[in-house]
């Protein structure tokens, strides 16, 4: 028996302007409003529709994709789809709870660090944070708990894997690249896979550093047939997808095997036009016809405890690796030369990076020193700060600060306590990895993570009085534009974001 599990991760950034919560016009989106309503009208929508028709132009067959796909997505996508779409939003909730009921009490969906930071790049307390505030978005929509969570970009290192742990977290998917060693239980002897030639075809388990009693397990998805369907024509035709399938099986193995796919969801009818339908008829049809066994990573699991163990990859200084850099996490703090495109630079990542890493520490600072005489604990105060951010009601109020206050507060105090909490929660947007992904700082992504910077420096002034821009932008200066209108950070701050927030 071949089981099958494909996962899809569905995510776009927070687009929000961070003064009116309201999605802009975006005109690369036209004639949409924006890229959200976009990818909505391409993608989200057809997902749960998608049609099966015959050789006749006969619709025999409409899928709900969600039902057989083990996925995730963005909290803030998610949010969007529930306020704008709310009907679709509700497709995809019911999809997971069938699911649930088809796979022995595992739900295909998965939770996702909430704002899409690369997470060994961030400090532990945004990692844990980041964590339980994607735990507590997947609790809040679907209404249980999620067994795994999706690592932006799939990064990841060894202190990422201890704040999972952390947080109980059973399972995470990774590329086949970022495995190092594997060993089977009991045995003394490492195997080196460096190469990538570790076995995608069944789960394995880390152990944490710390203790060794506590672990996660690890799904390293089938990386040349997940590269077929992300960048190859194989979507074109379910008979091709079926084809890579059988390509991949591993004939010595006499026991069932599972043959995983992870790809971006965006994949399905976005980036290529109408495949939902062929994902559609080869989950509903071709794959029960071949005797493929439809599965989710929850079900899997439990049925196929891992035998071996694994240490992934540290990464250059111990900051990990990633699906979509061979250079580690470069792609998000230096120019390594991913992304780049008609022969520009990306020497302007670095001192982004730094100008914010340094801005985030003297917010750490602001927030540390006031709240300390407001809050039990700043960080436990933050980390339980997206009760307030789903629900907003009186009554989660008053339990938050019940739970949260050193004392009884005064309403002017609350005021303050939620500005801090709002500084802290903008300044870990502006750490969104699409603000890194492309090839100039210009780009509408890296602007978005600049306007959460602003916001930042905003809420900071108001409630310390300490004015961190002058010397923010005296960073940002360093960051070197491709285009010669712009020049540099500190310019296209003054003229692209600063007018936002003008004209917000």
């Amino acid at each position: 028996m071949i089981n099958i599990c494909i996962h899809g991760h569905f995510y776009q950034p927070p687009r929000e302007n961070p003064w009116t919560g309201e999605i802009e016009r975006q005109p690369g989106a036209a004639p949409y409003h924006d890229w959200n309503e976009k990818i909505y009208d391409e993608c989200y929508l057809p997902n749960t529709e998608a049609d099966i028709i015959d050789d006749k132009g006969i619709l025999v067959h409409e899928v709900n994709n969600f039902e057989f796909i083990n996925f995730n997505f963005g909290p803030t996508l998610l949010a969007w789809l529930k306020s704008k779409h709310p009907e679709t939003y509700k497709k995809i909730v019911d999809a997971d709870k069938k699911s649930v009921l088809q796979h022995n009490g595992h739900g295909n969906a998965i939770a996702l660090c909430y704002n899409h930071v690369i997470m060994p790049l961030a400090n532990f307390n945004d990692k844990l944070t980041q964590v339980k505030w994607g735990l507590a978005d997947f609790r809040h929509h679907f209404g249980r708990d999620s067994e795994g969570i999706w690592l932006p970009e799939t990064a990841c290192n060894q202190e990422t894997i201890e704040a999972l742990i952390n947080e109980r977290i059973k399972y995470i998917i990774l590329d086949t690249s970022q495995a190092a060693f594997i060993r089977k239980f009991g045995e003394e002897k490492w195997i080196d896979v460096n190469d990538g030639s570790i076995n995608p075809k069944h789960p394995y388990r880390c152990f944490s550093q710390i203790n060794r009693d506590n672990y996660i397990n690890i799904f390293f998805y089938d990386g040349p047939v997940s590269k077929a369907v992300a960048f190859d024509d194989v979507l074109t035709s379910s008979q091709k997808v079926l084809d890579k399938i059988f390509a991949a099986e591993d004939k010595n193995i006499n026991s069932e095997q599972l043959i995983s796919v992870a790809t971006d969801g965006e994949t399905f009818g976005h980036h290529k036009r109408h495949s939902e339908r062929t994902l559609a008829f080869f989950l509903k049809s071709l794959a029960p016809q071949n005797n493929l066994k439809i599965v989710n990573f929850g079900e899997y699991l439990e049925k196929h405890p891992p035998e071996y163990e694994v240490k992934i990859k540290p990464g250059d200084n111990g900051e990990g690796t990633s699906w979509s850099c061979p250079h580690g996490v470069k792609r998000w703090k230096e120019d390594c030369g991913c992304g780049g495109g008609g022969g520009w630079h990306q020497q302007w990542r670095k001192p982004l990076r730094e100008s914010l890493d340094w801005l985030r520490n003297q917010l750490i600072i602001i927030y540390e020193n006031m709240g300390s005489h407001l809050f039990k604990d700043v960080w436990k105060a933050r980390n339980d700060y997206i009760e307030l951010l789903l629900e907003g009601s009186n009554k989660n109020k008053h339990k938050f600060f019940a739970e949260n206050g050193l004392r009884k507060l005064s309403e002017n105090e609350i005021s303050i306590c939620i500005k801090l909490l709002e500084m802290q929660k903008n300044a870990m947007f502006m750490f969104t990895s699409c603000g890194w992904f492309f090839s100039e700082i210009s780009g509408i992504e890296t602007l978005k993570i600049l306007e959460y910077a602003s916001k930042t420096m905003e809420i900071a002034g108001e409630i310390s009085g300490i004015s961190l821009e002058n010397e923010f932008l005296k960073r940002l200066s360093k960051a070197k534009s491709n285009i010669p209108e712009y020049k540099n950070g500190k310019i296209i701050y003054e003229k692209l974001v600063e007018s936002s927030h003008t004209l917000s």
